[in-house]
């Protein structure tokens, strides 16, 4: 590859290349999408119940309560929220990892969860009219914020084939700090 070439592809990737490969910082400033994402930021008590359901057609499940805790902070750099999770659903101990990221491409938030179980699930996240949606290949959800920015009510659905939803759980988010 003739060395001018090098030189300008080099030139075009710098843009996306990061200090921790150059050792150069090259762009500090947080993109402005990644803004909207400060509402979530904080420690979260989490309340709800999942919807009774069925297993197969005779076994009738009953709704159970959930109760966790959720922190939502800003990773080194500012760039990527992090979400861990910890609670129970019943008498079952859940918990994982959520990264949150902006996508550039789609113009929407990619989301990366790593549970206490592990699973490693992506979803799109995305905002439109107050309302931010979730949407996964088995699993989405709607969460809507109070005007106060204190509370985050949040409507699950899940799906074995991913067309048709039905509803599995309920949780209301409540920010202690």
């Amino acid at each position: 590859m003739p060395k001018n070439s090098f030189r300008a592809r080099k030139s075009r990737q710098s843009r996306k290349t990061t200090v921790v490969v150059t050792g150069r910082l090259t762009n500090t400033r947080r993109p402005t999408e990644l803004e909207r994402l400060d509402v979530f930021i904080g420690r979260w008590l989490t309340e709800g119940k999942t919807v009774d359901g069925r297993e197969g057609p005779a076994m009738q499940i009953p709704a159970m309560q959930i109760v966790a805790s959720d922190v939502y902070e800003w990773a080194p750099g500012g760039r990527f929220v992090m979400h861990p999770a910890y609670g129970r659903i019943g008498d079952v101990s859940v918990g994982g990892l959520e990264i949150i990221g902006s996508d550039p491409a789609t113009g929407q938030y990619r989301t990366y969860f790593f549970d206490s179980q592990g699973n490693i699930i992506s979803e799109t996240l995305s905002y439109r009219d107050g309302t931010w949606s979730w949407q996964g290949e088995h699993a989405r959800c709607t969460g809507v914020f109070s005007e106060d920015g204190k509370t985050l009510t949040a409507r699950h659905e899940r799906s074995d084939d991913g067309k048709h939803w039905e509803p599995s759980m309920t949780v209301t988010l409540r920010k202690i700090e």
